[in-house]
């Protein structure tokens, strides 16, 4: 009896323990990640009034940054703060949930006053009540979004010699990048061989160290380096063995990106053996300082992601690389600008920080820009005049273009072709067909050897399982020569950048080209009456892929890169701002790669990688804005994007306007004229934007502002996002108000007055006088026409506007300004929705 009560009870606590554990794993799987806004600044921001706490928001403007660095007791004064904040954030958290039944991630102190931490639905609810708390967000997902483009942009003989070089171009200014790490053991990051890198003295970041990040791994090139990825592991997403704790890039992305802004110059760009070129990022001696939140298979989360950010703010960045972005405007903030992500922007903005940021890859359909707000750069992507042209010719002299950075079939004479399904040999693979050449057992090797193998290029291609690479694999293990890919509907233009192989091979990408290659197959092909074949009678050479040639062409904006107009709230209602900003090459872009990395298969095991993406443009625009940070030092973020913008190039060499890669009515590829919504201000031109004349100038205040104008923002809501008081606004305020180098009105009603103001950065007076051309249904008149304008000196003009036709079509215009010293600053307009007054 005893021992029967002895077992009952082992079985009650046995129970009790799983049933403990079962509902412990269901609440941990319940509670999500949000980012909480507390009542209070930030480091950044705060000018004093906490008892015994000094005032540390002027030690972060370029003004102020050498003054922190000359004296402990500075550096202390921010510690304290710090501190100050980190104590309230843990007090208010354990005084509304004393049981700590949360797991709270981050403290954000520079950029922003808050936390990240790990709760249940119900608590954020409960938080978002308690006093002290401004706004409780849900965590989301961020997603990732060269040997040649130096010389393109004429950087070698442009700016890169004004600055002293190559050897000077970009000389400690330090590069913060926000994307999924770097190699340190790669050339383009390697410090040996070249000028000793000094310390940085505005720059504090430290170098973690991991076994796959070891001692030294910071090597003055790199400046710093760390990870950022609690909420990656509060979602459950992170492994540290496939991921990595340390700031090493498993991906790829990262290397590419870093590289392409201030990557080593003369660096041999060698894949599968064949040398490709020298590489060379836009600004070869500047700092790189790593901040990793993005990993390989996962993407990032915004949590980690704002955390990377006030960090690089707060170790003494003076550019952020962001290669990143929503998938959508976030639902959690229904206006764009008021995002948790954007408005740490915006503080980093304060902080005389230039923030660069992909606009997105879902051209080019309209209203795709995922870097929404004015203080941004947000950048599209162009596509350069270098292409790596790719045919197979056949034995009756037709010939089919395609893709793939694979070498000739040997000699000039012709290999015979066979068709994969012919040289099926009768077995099964429920995993593959043998069209699709993954599995060599199930082929005839002794048919194939030195023949070309055509294979298909089917759905599991896209979406399943199969490789190109593997198809390279079969061509190795059958003794084949190399190999022809058919597809059966189009791939489209700029869905399949150039592959390299190590075999003979080549990608068609039209379904036409396909079906007349097998056309020409099949009539050269003898079979019996059962279809087997008596004699493979068709042949062909593929001709080299590897070598590039240039047409050139001035950039077109990709068919890929996102395109405006910007919108401001998550109903797509369109904005009073201009995106894109600027357009920079980002396709078929060579760089950095990790051999590791597993972003792009193709690359897997290689050292350099050609990719496409905004992702790619954006270092471009990063490495150049450090270029004029080292030669205009103190320039504002917004100067900065201002000489940009208004330097810019819209037409050609032919006076002709830049064209813009669209889709016809069929699918194919074609280009029309581009407006501001696909490049914002036209394409970058490096040397022009190094003596831009005059510049459009605007600060923190002038953000607020605008906020504070933009039409359902209350002022509660921007200043529980930002601090921000909207006292200050005029009546009648309207975004448009806000000092940009671009006008762009979402909706005129009747007449809009315009005001600007420019400042005049070169070294002597100049005259200048306006002209401009006016925006289809609108007419534009400007005060003053003429104007004289000395060195520091700034100049108000008035624009007005005024509707001449009621009309919801798009209208684009622009305004010059032309100087009597040669320099030319230009201004775009877009014009929405009309209504005549």
């Amino acid at each position: 009896m005893v021992n029967l009560t002895i077992v009952n009870l082992i079985m009650i606590i046995l129970v009790f323990c799983i049933f403990f554990c079962l509902c412990q794993e269901a609440t941990l799987q319940a509670t999500k990640v949000y980012i909480v806004l507390m009542e209070g600044d930030a480091v950044a921001h705060y000018k004093g009034g906490v008892l015994g706490l000094a005032a540390t928001a002027h030690f972060f403007s370029k003004q102020g940054r050498s003054e922190y660095h000359r004296s402990e007791q500075n550096k202390d004064a921010v510690l304290a703060y710090k501190a100050h904040l980190s104590l309230q954030h843990d007090q208010i958290l354990q005084t509304t949930f004393p049981n700590k039944s949360y797991n709270k991630l981050y403290s954000y102190h520079h950029l922003i006053n808050g936390f990240a931490v790990q709760m249940s639905t119900e608590q954020a609810q409960v938080l978002e009540r308690a006093l002290g708390v401004m706004r409780v967000e849900m965590n989301w997902k961020v997603s990732k979004l060269t040997t040649y483009t130096p010389d393109f942009l004429g950087l070698p003989n442009g700016i890169w010699s004004q600055e002293g070089g190559i050897t000077n171009a970009g000389e400690d200014v330090v590069i913060g990048m926000i994307d999924t790490g770097i190699d340190p053991t790669h050339p383009s990051f390697s410090s040996a061989g070249s000028k000793p890198y000094g310390t940085v003295s505005h720059y504090t970041g430290i170098c973690e160290v991991a076994p796959e990040f070891p001692q030294g791994s910071c090597n003055g090139k790199i400046i710093g380096a760390q990870h950022f990825a609690a909420a990656a592991i509060a979602e459950g997403a992170f492994n540290a063995s496939v991921q990595f704790a340390s700031p090493l890039d498993g991906d790829g992305h990262g290397c590419h990106t870093s590289a392409t802004a201030a990557g080593n110059s003369g660096v041999p760009v060698v894949v599968n053996g064949y040398f490709y070129g020298n590489a060379s990022g836009m600004a070869p001696r500047a700092r790189i300082a790593v901040y990793k939140a993005l990993y390989r298979f996962i993407g990032g989360y915004i949590a980690d992601v704002v955390a990377a950010v006030d960090q690089a703010v707060a170790d003494g960045v003076d550019i952020l690389s962001l290669s990143l972005g929503p998938n959508t405007p976030s639902g959690y903030s229904n206006v764009t600008f008021l995002n948790i992500f954007d408005v740490a922007l915006l503080s980093a903005v304060k902080s005389d920080v230039l923030v660069v940021q992909a606009v997105g890859n879902s051209g080019p359909n309209p209203k795709t820009v995922l870097s929404f707000s004015p203080w941004i750069l947000s950048v599209a992507a162009g596509v350069d005049d270098r292409s790596y042209p790719h045919y197979i010719t056949l034995a009756n002299n037709m010939s089919f273009s395609g893709m793939g950075l694979a070498p000739s079939t040997p000699g000039e004479g012709f290999q015979t072709l066979v068709w994969a399904d012919d040289a099926a040999l009768g077995l099964t693979n429920p995993l593959s067909s043998p069209s699709d050449c993954q599995d060599p057992t199930i082929l005839d090797g002794s048919l194939l050897q030195g023949k070309i193998l055509i294979c298909t290029y089917s759905f599991d291609f896209a979406f399943g399982s199969a490789s190109l690479q593997q198809v390279v694999g079969t061509v190795q293990t059958l003794g084949a020569v190399g190999f022809i890919m058919m597809v059966q509907s189009d791939l489209g233009p700029n869905k399949l950048d150039p592959i390299p192989f190590v075999v003979p091979a080549i990608v068609l990408t039209s379904l036409q080209d396909s079906q007349n290659l097998m056309n020409y197959y099949n009539n050269f092909t003898s079979r019996d009456s059962s279809g087997n074949v008596l004699k493979y009678g068709a042949a062909g050479r593929i001709n080299s892929g590897q070598v590039a040639q240039y047409s050139g062409q001035c950039q077109q904006v990709a068919l890929f890169s996102s395109r405006g107009p910007d919108v401001e709230d998550s109903s797509y209602d369109e904005a009073d701002v201009l995106k894109p900003n600027v357009m920079v090459p980002g396709y078929q872009i060579w760089a950095a790669w990790t051999p590791i990395g597993i972003d792009e298969p193709g690359f897997q095991g290689e050292n350099f990688a050609m990719i496409s993406g905004t992702s790619m443009a954006t270092p471009h625009a990063a490495g150049i804005a450090a270029l004029l940070v080292e030669a205009h030092p103190d320039w504002s973020p917004a100067a900065l994007a201002s000489a940009m913008m208004t330097t810019a190039n819209t037409v050609d060499h032919q006076g002709l306007p830049l064209q813009a890669q669209q889709l016809s009515g069929l699918g194919s590829l074609v280009v029309n004229a581009a407006t501001p919504f696909d490049f914002g201000s036209g394409a970058v031109n490096p040397t022009a934007a190094l003596d831009p004349g005059l510049i459009f100038d605007a600060g923190h205040d002038d953000y607020i502002k605008f906020l504070c104008s933009v039409q359902g923002v209350s002022a509660l809501a921007v200043y529980n996002t930002t601090g921000g008081i909207c006292s200050e606004a005029l009546p009648g305020a309207k975004p448009t108000d806000l000092n940009l180098p671009s006008i762009t009105i979402a909706d005129l009603l009747g007449t809009r007055i315009v005001p600007r103001m420019v400042t005049n950065v070169a070294s002597e007076s100049e005259m200048y006088e306006l002209t401009w051309t006016n925006p289809g249904d609108v007419s534009l008149s400007i005060v003053p026409l003429t104007f004289t304008v000395n060195p520091m000196q700034s100049q108000n003009l008035t624009f007005t506007l005024s509707a001449t036709y009621t009309t919801d079509i798009t209208t684009f215009g622009e305004v010059l300004l032309t100087g009597s010293l040669g320099h030319i600053v230009h201004i775009p307009i877009s014009v929405m929705n009309k209504t005549v007054g």
